[in-house]
């Protein structure tokens, strides 16, 4: 009996391949990854790597964008405290020009009104993560001092720099407002002047009623300003969370993406991996047989 040795070597080599495929698909059962080298399947290796480029990007974007919603979150909040202080601090004023209270409660007034300045100045100092967020660019100094004496005056020690986050789609929104603009202003719109002004108008308990009118008027003056300069930062708040949710759903549709490219078919690999298993039986039973036809050649021929 003649064998062909090209038989043989082609069934050794389907062997091989059979059994190479076998482990292959039994990687991918016991993994779940269809793809682990990029010679399986270049063009979907290559999308991986695209798609992991994307969710990346969309990770690092979210990262930044929850730190800068916490920032603007408490620029926010303080705002809001200082519109109630500053509010307060209006019917004080309003209450003390009156003409009836006597100079004990005109005095209390003015010391309620020192104590309301210290805090709108406490909250225009307000940090976030060791950062000063009214400084401008100068985030390391407490921005807002206001020296002693009779008529106090309120310096910034910060920039007039605003930081912008690039949103996904391009745009930019505004991260800071620097305090100079929403506290000092100019003129009739200076909170921190107008609260010092009516500090010192009630000092004495002598009221000259037509300048503390106007020192209540340009403190409303400036309440309405801190209010507009508040918009800027609910603004800002809302366009980042747009674009939060949006980098959201894309990130579950790039997950998403990714696991159906990558993903085995687990029915589909059972059913690849038995029939595998049967080419091998198949062969293993064929290399049997011409081993046991071979043994019986020699046999005769001994």
């Amino acid at each position: 009996m003649r064998v062909d040795p090209n038989y043989l070597t082609g069934l050794a080599n389907s062997l091989d391949s059979v059994q190479a495929n076998e482990q292959q698909l039994t990687s991918e059962l016991s993994s779940g990854v269809r793809v682990t080298s990029l010679g399986q399947d270049p063009v979907a290796a290559g999308e991986n790597v695209l798609l992991l480029g994307q969710i990346q990007q969309d990770d690092s974007f979210t990262e930044s964008a929850d730190a800068v919603s916490g920032q603007l979150q408490v620029a926010d909040s303080a705002l809001g405290s200082v519109v109630s202080q500053l509010t307060q601090a209006i019917s004080l004023a309003t209450s003390a020009n009156n003409g009836t209270m006597n100079a004990s409660d005109v005095k209390s007034i003015s010391s309620q009104l020192a104590g309301i300045l210290d805090e709108v100045q406490s909250l225009a100092n307000s940090s976030y993560q060791g950062q000063y967020i009214f400084a401008g660019g100068q985030t390391g100094t407490s921005p807002f001092t206001t020296s002693s004496g009779t008529l106090g005056v309120t310096t910034y020690s910060g920039d007039d720099d605003v930081n912008y986050l690039q949103l996904p789609n391009g745009q930019k929104v505004q991260m800071n407002v620097p305090g100079d603009r929403i506290f000092l202003g100019s003129g009739t719109n200076s909170v921190f002047a107008a609260l010092n002004a009516l500090v010192a108008d009630y000092a004495t308990g002598t009221v000259d009623t037509q300048q503390a009118v106007s020192d209540t008027t340009a403190l409303s003056t400036a309440l309405g300003y801190v209010s507009q300069q508040r918009v800027t930062i609910d603004n800002s708040i809302t366009q980042l969370n747009d674009a939060s949710g949006a980098v959201t759903n894309e990130q579950t549709q790039l997950t998403a993406a990714q696991t159906n490219l990558m993903q085995a078919d687990v029915g589909q690999v059972a059913s690849q991996l038995s029939l595998a298993e049967t080419q091998q039986t198949a062969l293993e039973n064929v290399f049997a047989e011409l081993s046991s036809a071979a043994n019986d050649l020699f046999s005769k021929l001994s």
